[in-house]
């Protein structure tokens, strides 16, 4: 479509033609934010380069924010966690500038792995959906996934036959965050299945787990000694490993508010 250029529109008609241009464009944000931001740059006396700043950065910024929306979609969080709502104070064993300084997604950008430990109600899961929400804000493609149904996925592909084309996908994400590490025991084919995207992914794109065993402990999980070693290695060399205890504050916040319940009551 040609959209013909007149001098001296009367309002109406300027503001019909910038609706019109905008739909052409595909420009939305300009096209529902114009009359605001007319009526602001007017009051404020503002400079057509100004002007046409504020309408080119309003796009932006919500062109910004959708790619961030599709990217925490894509990412398959099972509930929403931020750094701001994780309490510190409650755990002490959280290093908060640690935990700030990995939010700025350095160690992704580097492909370096990052293992979070502890007993369960320690805050491992939160921080690894908060830092890979984080990660997908800031442009990198994350895939969250327990580490139970990573694997069923992969035996699954394995007997359909697209093994490789599947860990080719998990392998292209930027972060992969891997929940639950430890929690149930895994066989030998499932665990070289594990090690294989592992493998992939080594020296080039990030991972991170949560798990509720130590290292040393894993054994119980990769009961093939051969395979424990290497994955292990592959999930530590380079990266942070943060502990985050063995008492659950999630116990603890429920207990406190029962008793002040009581007592309210």
């Amino acid at each position: 479509m040609t959209l013909k250029r007149h001098r001296g529109l009367t309002e109406q008609a300027a503001d019909a033609t910038v609706d019109q241009a905008c739909r052409t464009l595909l420009l939305p944000t300009i096209r529902v934010q114009f009359p605001e931001l007319a009526e602001a740059a007017a009051r404020g006396q503002m400079s057509y380069r100004g002007f046409l700043a504020e309408l080119l950065m309003a796009e932006c910024d919500e062109r910004a924010r959708r790619r961030s929306e599709r990217r925490i979609k894509a990412a398959q969080f099972p509930r929403e966690k931020s750094l701001r709502a994780f309490d510190f104070e409650a755990n002490g064993n959280v290093d908060a500038a640690v935990i700030h300084t990995l939010a700025t997604c350095e160690w992704v950008k580097k492909g370096l792995p990052l293992c979070l430990i502890g007993d369960s109600g320690t805050g491992k899961s939160h921080l690894l959906i908060a830092l890979g929400t984080e990660a997908a804000m800031a442009g990198f493609r994350v895939r969250y996934t327990l580490a139970t149904k990573l694997v069923n996925e992969l035996v699954e592909a394995a007997d359909e036959r697209v093994l490789t084309k599947t860990i080719a996908r998990y392998g292209r994400v930027d972060l992969l965050c891997i929940d639950e590490l430890g929690y149930m025991e895994l066989d030998r084919r499932g665990a070289e299945l594990l090690f294989q995207v592992l493998t992939e992914r080594e020296e080039k794109n990030s991972v991170a787990i949560a798990s509720n065993e130590s290292f040393g402990g894993w054994t119980k999980t990769f009961t093939d000694p051969r395979l424990c070693a290497p994955i292990v290695d592959r999930l530590t060399f380079g990266g942070n490993i943060i502990e985050t205890g063995t008492d659950s504050y999630r116990l603890a916040s429920t207990r406190a508010a029962r008793a002040q319940s009581a007592v309210s009551g």
